[in-house]
């Protein structure tokens, strides 16, 4: 491996240029996997891109040797770098595509003027007008066409030939050379004649146009493909205003950046990256994360994300997170992998491909062969068997069935991105739109995940009162950040504190810690209930409580002795001691209260419109998730489980033939999240959430889940579409080609057409709006 890629990395990027088809791909591909250490390649031709992964235990590929292998394969190839704000597919690369003579809309623009001479006595024979020009200009004219602007396609299929392989370029370096050197024979031989035979240098001259014209124009559109990533990246500002020591201020490089550095961000500044402010208190456009246009009021010790704009103030940061580890670095990742990767459909359409361009070639020679031999009753002529063999070629280039794929998924996944909806993956948005159950956690989710402490019962003949209680409970919860905790704490601020020791926290159960020598737990009804612990004379209130949708926490305590009681404060005596027998046993109760997200209603009845079926799974009382279910529409409930138990709930679904789809943002929806078909995360949950999920929702809005379902629903028609016409095309084409029913130049403009249909087809999805769309999009051409 080089310097320039980790040795602990398991992946790197390489740009690959000169790729024209599905054919060119799959050539790259096989190269690649043929190198020590690979053990997966994805090529893809929309982004010119290769995504290379090796085993961390196993041998690491050397870039270098990678790159050679390309080149020697007839492709030009660099590595990426991971901090690079290259972006992939950027044509404007010095180091792809090395400057021209002429730039590509040149040589295109060149290349018609060279050939309108010879195509317009075509125009002009169907108004009787006979403009043909003589055998040697049009040999002048169709020479630089053929030789010099066509090159590209005898390098690139003379590689292909080397490779023991066919692609598009192979198929117009023959097809053209076959009706040039056709013309130029029938020249030499009858140049001397008054009536000198009908030449085809336009036929051979005007397919080289329009191939160039199309992958021109597949350029183009290509790079609106890439506009997600563009706009991604140009959130990023190149230089950072650091605070030294002695508090003067210095122009430094972001990559140069360390975490811990100060930085001074002025009013109307971008955020160079992830921070804590130190200093300072200003109104910041966090549209990028929050998809909300309002500014948010940030103050000292808040963390602001990289890529906010700062408003009014002045504002000095500690810089918590630098690189590929900010959050818009990560969320860059995000829509790159999910662009480089191949739908399980590509997969089925490269097997097509390795066998296409072989197909052609004999479907050619058959042509020439029937043509010129007279097979079937047809007249037996040489040049038009050429012509028709020509047609044949040059209709069949696979440009459209290499695109139609990716330049779909392309396309949908960068307008996901602009909306706050990161797909990880081709699968998953394949997948999602076959969604029949989506699933739903509770906490963070379709609640705010920022519950309050509404009320506090004590266990009767405990001897404590609601301030020894909560005293407790907050000595408890002070290890833990579980929204709960938190809560505990807000409520149990200005009170005396107790010391926690032995702290465990019990996974779906609950908390226990020794305190002032006595064993507490605190948790859900199901571990008290495992316990043996009597909760009949608190029961028919938390029975009350959860009936109103609150999350009732029970306290517990194994021994209680007289001392503790005693240095619990006011309320309690040395006799109320007596009254606690050995064992566990309850000391009281609390309940919190959660309010749900604004859009949650809104997201289940969205997701019933799209014929979508919903359930709210929960570790909660079964009355209190009821009764939130009830509120919002949702159709199924489970309740009181463990995270081992949410993932056998999603196993059910799936074991009835459903596809399910799992909604969470917490380190216990992980292993759901896994076993679901599609994992959909939320972005303010925890990174092992989103680790889990094959889609991220950046807002935390339950609205984008339908959103998600339906942006792949008509993702996926659409690269249904592009393989449809792509076939379409080839079935109808190569037939009439051969049945001599096309001329190559005809069948040349019918080949462009179809790889820039595919590709137009593919940007319609670039106008898709969510069905809330009332939010601002959160990439903005700044």
């Amino acid at each position: 491996m080089n310097a320039a890629t980790p040795s602990h990395a398991l992946s790197c990027t390489l740009a690959i240029d000169g790729m024209s088809c599905a054919s060119c791909v799959r050539r790259v591909e096989k190269t690649l996997l043929k190198q020590a250490g690979v053990t997966l390649a994805e090529v893809n031709l929309a982004t010119e891109s290769a995504r290379i992964e090796w085993r961390a235990d196993g041998p690491v590929p050397d870039t270098e040797q990678l790159s050679a292998a390309i080149r020697k394969a007839g492709f030009d190839a660099h590595v990426l770098q991971e901090d690079s704000n290259e972006d992939i597919g950027d044509n404007s690369d010095p180091n792809r595509h090395p400057t021209p003579w002429l730039s590509e809309g040149q040589q295109v623009a060149l290349a018609a003027l060279l050939s309108l001479p010879l195509l317009w006595p075509m125009l002009a024979a169907p108004w009787g007008l006979d403009w043909m020009l003589p055998g040697g200009w049009q040999l002048l004219l169709a020479t630089p066409v053929q030789f010099v602007l066509g090159a590209r396609f005898y390098r690139a299929g003379w590689h292909a030939l080397r490779a023991g392989s066919g692609n598009m370029d192979l198929l117009v370096a023959i097809g053209t050379s076959a009706a040039f050197g056709l013309s130029l024979g029938l020249w030499l031989s009858n140049h001397h004649d008054s009536h000198p035979p009908h030449l085809y240098f336009e036929s051979a001259a005007v397919v080289i146009t329009l191939v160039r014209l199309g992958k021109w124009l597949e350029a183009r559109a290509k790079h609106r493909t890439l506009a997600a990533i563009t706009a991604l990246r140009a959130l990023s500002p190149d230089v950072a205003q650091v605070l030294g020591p002695d508090g003067q201020e210095s122009t430094v490089a972001l990559r140069q950046l360390r975490v811990g550095n100060r930085v001074v961000v002025r009013p109307g500044e971008r955020v160079p990256v992830d921070g804590v402010i130190l200093e300072g208190r200003s109104h910041l456009d966090e549209s990028l994360l929050s998809g909300e246009s309002l500014p948010v009021a940030r103050q000292e010790g808040d963390a602001v994300t990289g890529g906010a704009v700062n408003g009014e103030g002045r504002l000095v940061l500690r810089v918590r997170a630098v690189g590929t580890e900010t959050t818009l670095a990560r969320i860059i990742r995000l829509v790159e992998s999910a662009q480089a990767k191949k739908a399980p459909i590509q997969h089925r359409v490269d097997a097509i491909s390795a066998v296409f361009v072989p197909v052609v070639i004999v479907l050619a020679l058959l042509t020439l062969l029937a043509w010129g031999l007279g097979w079937g009753g047809l007249h037996a002529d040489w040049t038009q068997a050429l012509l028709n063999a020509v047609a044949v070629l040059v209709i069949a280039c696979p440009c459209a069935l290499g695109l139609a794929t990716p330049a779909a998924l392309m396309v949908g996944t960068g307008a996901a991105a602009r909306h706050g909806i990161l797909i990880k993956d081709a699968q998953a948005l394949e997948l999602a739109r076959r969604i029949d159950w989506v699933v739903f956690d509770k906490t963070g989710t379709l609640t705010l995940g920022q519950p309050s402490l509404e009320a506090m019962d004590v266990q009767p003949g405990s001897g404590l009162d609601a301030t020894q209680l909560l005293r407790m409970a907050s000595a408890l919860q002070r290890g833990s950040e579980h929204p709960l905790a938190r809560a505990v704490l807000k409520a149990a601020q200005g009170l005396a504190e107790l010391s926690a020791e032995q702290w465990h926290a019990v996974p779906g159960r609950g908390i226990e810690a020794q305190v002032a020598g006595q064993a507490l737990k605190m948790g859900s009804q199901r571990w008290m209930t495992e316990l043996g612990v009597d909760l009949s004379a608190l029961h028919p209130r938390a029975t009350d409580l959860q009936a109103q949708g609150l999350t009732v926490a029970w306290l517990a305590s194994t021994t209680v002795r007289p001392e503790l009681v005693e240095g619990l404060g006011a309320g309690a005596s040395t006799g109320s001691a007596r009254t606690v027998s050995e064992g566990t046993v309850i000391l009281g109760l609390l309940a919190f209260g959660d309010q749900l997200k604004p859009g949650a209603k809104a997201a289940v009845a969205q997701l019933h419109a799209l014929g979508v079926k919903t359930m709210l799974l929960s570790g909660d009382h079964l009355s209190a998730v009821q009764g939130i279910a009830a509120q919002l529409g949702i159709d199924a409930v489970r309740a009181e489980v463990l995270p081992a138990d949410k993932a056998e709930a999603i196993r059910a679904l799936q074991a009835q033939g459903h596809i399910v789809a799992m909604v969470g943002d917490g380190l216990n929806d992980a292993p759901a999240l896994a076993a679901a078909d599609v994992g959909i995360a939320m972005a303010s949950g925890t990174d092992v959430a989103m680790h889990s999920a094959g889609i991220t929702l950046v807002r935390s809005d339950p609205s984008s889940v339908a959103d998600a379902i339906d942006l792949s629903r008509r993702t996926t028609r659409t690269l249904h579409q592009n393989l449809f016409w792509a076939f379409l095309y080839n079935v109808i084409g190569i037939p009439l080609a051969a049945m001599g029913l096309l001329n190559p130049v005809i069948a040349g403009a019918a080949m462009a057409a179809s790889s820039v249909s595919v590709i137009g087809n593919a940007l319609r999805l670039a106008r898709w709006r969510p069905a809330s769309e009332a939010l601002t999009p959160i990439l903005k051409a700044k």
